[in-house]
Order: structure tokens, then C-alpha cells, then sequence
């Protein structure tokens, strides 16, 4: 009988969307409340807040992909 990998978890996997789901949220709500503080700042320009929340959202794809690296080499706890 073949062994299952621990990895193969549907727990895991559901955790997995569900972490990506948060960590992008919070990425560009992040880069929303920057935008909006530079804004702010600078005298009402809604540019800075379309240009924070485009920056949180990049920086939460790159998040993403080193989650997913993590998850598919087996990361630090599988």
C-alpha cells in the first residue's frame, strides 16, 4: 500500500488559500493606508493611494510565490 505524503493534507492546502487570501489583503490595505498617509502629506493627491495600493498589491504577488515555493518544497514544518 502506498504511503500518503503529509504534505497532500486538503487541511493544509485549504490553510494555504486561505493564508494567501489574508496576506494579499493585508498587503494592499497596508499600501492603501501609506498611499493615503503620503496623500495626506502631500495636499490630496489621490494618486498616492492608487500608487501605495498597485505597490501592496506587487508586493503581495511576490509574498504569494515565496508561500507557494515554501509549500511546494515541503517548507520548515512538512
Amino acid at each position: 500500500m502506498k504511503r500518503q505524503n503529509s504534505n497532500d493534507s486538503p487541511w493544509r492546502a485549504l490553510a494555504l488559500l486561505g493564508g494567501i487570501g489574508v496576506d494579499l489583503g493585508v498587503c494592499m490595505a497596508a499600501g492603501y493606508w501609506v498611499g493615503d498617509l503620503i496623500s495626506e502629506w502631500q495636499g490630496g493627491e489621490p494618486l498616492w493611494i492608487v500608487g501605495g495600493m498597485m505597490t501592496g498589491f506587487i508586493l503581495g504577488i511576490a509574498s504569494i510565490y515565496l508561500i507557494i515555493r515554501n509549500y511546494m518544497r515541503g517548507g520548515p514544518n512538512g
